[in-house]
């Protein structure tokens, strides 16, 4: 899932990532004659951790897992996503302190399958099987880089949409129903605009959206190409259509839309409570994150329509596990159950986690689900439509490096540090040096 990232995420240290492509792996199982490769002992005492950037809510399915897994104890441990995507690589440095099952969000996935001396395949484990599950891209984006190793199984997508506040466009003036907020932003410059009318009608402590970081992502999310071409190579500071998305968050920061808030700060949980943002780029697992985060707005909500046309994914997971965990096989199997398709199904309904199994998206309780959260918006209906929008982008191997760039580039520009011109040199500097 993609829950509780910042929109500006902490680079992964080249050097640290250098050193664990060679670094020893960890205690993985070892692999008996006529065994499977870690199989534990049947009365084996065994405590699986898993290590998450938020609340999953994973919690009832784990209780399923237990069922069949009696002698299993499972010991869950979060952090912020950019300590934990941070903190994973160094573990997997040094050879000690890993989870047995990690969560890597789609933005690191490709920093994480090289290192395959590092990960179990979960192929060993009977989990090539789950192919036919999945999205042929998002099955890919847990392979190996020459597709022989199953090195993670998907959890969700993010296919996106647009949250607004109702009762903000209402003291603004704008329409509040889906279809007529939908039909005001057929493209990003529209929805600027849109912008524009929001502002001038000076709704008291409350800014068109949140922060142009996310906004930007999902610009070039929705782009043929985004910040690599497929062959790997860095395209972030040629490609027009990066450039545009920059341009147009730079836009947005000059005609004061934005709140000026972090995405998943503590501030910015606060903001949405409070209704300091009238808008927010919303991908299904983010419906999730404001209803955790800011309960008290229930009916408050609803949901629209992207701007651009559609299409983009932002975010979602794969479940890995490293081979610095004493109980692969055990691991493997608990990865299994909280991405099979009964699972994925209930932490939709759940916490907003669109599937990323396609059988799912014609099921009834999919396709006829509304949340009540937001106004009994039809969520089901709303993100499948975009996921079968969806056209896959290459996600290249430091894209959350590059990502970081152009969020500290654009906050330069929102704090006044640095003209626009200015800011976009030092991204391309910035650029030069995570080649």
């Amino acid at each position: 899932m993609g829950k509780l990232r910042p929109r500006m995420v902490t680079p992964l240290l080249a050097a640290v990532l250098a050193v664990s492509v060679s670094a020893c792996g960890g205690g993985g199982g070892g692999t008996d004659a006529g065994a499977s490769p870690g199989a534990s002992q049947p009365a084996e005492k065994i405590k699986l951790t898993v290590a998450l950037f938020s609340d999953f809510h994973f919690a009832p399915l784990y209780e399923e897992f237990k069922k069949t897994h009696p002698n299993v104890e499972i010991v869950e441990r979060r952090s912020q996503f950019n300590d934990h995507h941070k903190n994973l690589t160094t573990k997997l440095a040094t050879g000690a302190g890993a989870a047995d099952v990690e969560a890597v969000e789609a933005g690191y996935i490709a920093t994480f399958t090289p290192l395959v001396d590092k990960f179990h395949n979960l192929g060993d484990y009977g989990m090539a099987k789950r192919q036919a599950d999945y999205l042929d891209w998002k099955w890919k984006q847990g392979l190996s880089p020459d597709g022989s190793k199953v090195l993670g199984l998907g959890t969700d997508i993010g296919g996106l949409a647009m949250c607004y506040r109702t009762d903000l466009f209402k003291k603004a003036g704008l329409p509040t129903d889906r279809e007529e907020v939908s039909a005001l932003w057929p493209t990003w410059e529209a929805y600027l605009e849109a912008g524009k009318k929001f502002t001038a009608a000076k709704v008291s402590g409350a800014k068109w959206f949140d922060g142009p970081g996310e906004n930007f992502r999902a610009m070039v999310d929705q782009a043929p190409v985004g910040f690599y071409d497929t062959s790997n190579t860095l395209v972030a500071g040629t490609n027009p259509d990066v450039k545009k998305a920059w341009d147009l968050s730079v836009q947005s920061i000059q005609a004061d839309q934005s709140a000026k808030l972090a995405a998943f700060s503590p501030p910015w949980n606060t903001g949405l409570t409070k209704g300091s943002f009238a808008t927010i780029i919303c991908p299904s697992w983010k419906t999730g994150s404001i209803k955790d985060a800011a309960p008290t707005t229930s009916g408050k909500w609803d949901v629209a329509a992207v701007p651009g046309g559609g299409g983009g994914n932002q975010g979602g997971t794969h479940l890995m596990a490293p081979k610095q965990g004493k109980h692969p096989k055990e691991a493997a199997e608990l990865i299994d159950l909280l991405t099979n398709k009964d699972s994925q199904l209930k932490l939709f309904s759940e916490a907003g986690a669109l599937p990323s199994i396609p059988a799912l998206y014609d099921d009834p309780t999919i396709t006829g689900f509304t949340n009540p959260f937001f106004s009994d918006a039809p969520t089901g209906k709303i993100f499948t439509d975009a996921a079968k929008a969806l056209k896959p982008q290459h996600v290249g191997p430091k894209a959350g490096d590059v990502l970081t760039a152009f969020g500290n580039g654009l906050q330069r520009v929102e704090q006044g540090k640095q003209s626009p011109d200015e800011a976009w040199t030092q991204v391309l500097e910035d650029l030069d040096r995570i080649k």
